[in-house]
This record gives C-alpha cells, structure tokens and sequence, in this order.
C-alpha cells in the first residue's frame, strides 16, 4: 500500500512538474528576447573594431556621440519602441536599415554636435561596426537580400 502511494505521488509530481514547465517554456517562447543596448559597451566595442587610422582621428567622447545619435536616429525611424521587456512578438513588416541613410545623417549632424570629422570613412566605420554590436547582443535580424530591397 505504502509502495502504490509513493508512485502515485510521484507520478503527480511529474505531470505537475511537466505541466509547468510546458507552460512557461510557452510563455518565454513568445516572448521577445531581453536585449540590453549599453552605450559604455557599444563605445568599447566599436572602437575596438574601428581600423586603426580611424581610432587616431575619433575619441571615445566623439564615438560616444556618433552612437547617441545613431540611436536617436532609430528612435526617430520607430525602431527603438517603449516598453519592450516582456512583449509579445508582434512584428509584422520587415523593417530595413541603410548604411548608406545612416551615415549621411550622422554626417549631417557631426558639426551641430562638435564632432570634427576628418574622413567621412570614419563614420562609415563607426556605422558598421554599431550595426554589428547590435547583431552581437541580438538587437537585429538578418541582413536584407537583394529582393528584400
């Protein structure tokens, strides 16, 4: 009798256990991922990235504003939303981002923000290797195909 009740109890406590579990894993499917943009660590990793005539011409407080601005830039495209901790999954269009649009803004607005740019390949650096910490932590899609464009 003992015997019966232990497996019975244990057997409740695995569909239980499964039952949770299940759910939750659910739950966190649907979910968008946690991904924590720091501009201190995107400053390091950018400059760690830039080639090394282009680490001469920028400091870190000039990168530090190009990448500000970048994402001022995203906020004022809608692609930095409020709010996205624990949000559903709810992308519907593709959205695309050129390098191209990305560096003429952030050369346009390099004088308003004192940042004296001697190589406009500088900024076409600093451009690529943000967008690559951004795939680093998982802030964005795939590259975009010929079709997609």
């Amino acid at each position: 009798m003992t015997v019966l009740f232990v497996i019975v109890a244990a057997l409740a406590v695995f569909v239980i256990a499964a039952t949770v579990i299940g759910r939750e894993a659910h739950r966190l499917d649907a979910l968008a991922p946690r991904v924590i943009y720091d501009i201190d660590e995107a400053t390091t990793f950018v400059a760690d990235r830039l080639p090394s005539d282009s680490q001469a011409r920028l400091t870190y407080a000039e990168l530090h504003k190009m990448l500000a601005m970048h994402m001022a830039w995203l906020e004022s495209k809608g692609l930095r939303p409020e709010d996205v901790a624990d949000r559903r999954q709810d992308i519907t269009e593709s959205v695309i981002i050129a390098e191209d649009e990305l560096t003429a803004y952030l050369l346009g607005n390099a004088t308003d923000s004192r940042i004296e740019v001697l190589d406009d390949v500088d900024v076409v650096h600093v451009v690529r290797a943000h967008l690559d910490y951004f795939e680093a932590i998982g802030a964005v899609g795939p590259s975009a195909s010929s079709t997609d464009l």
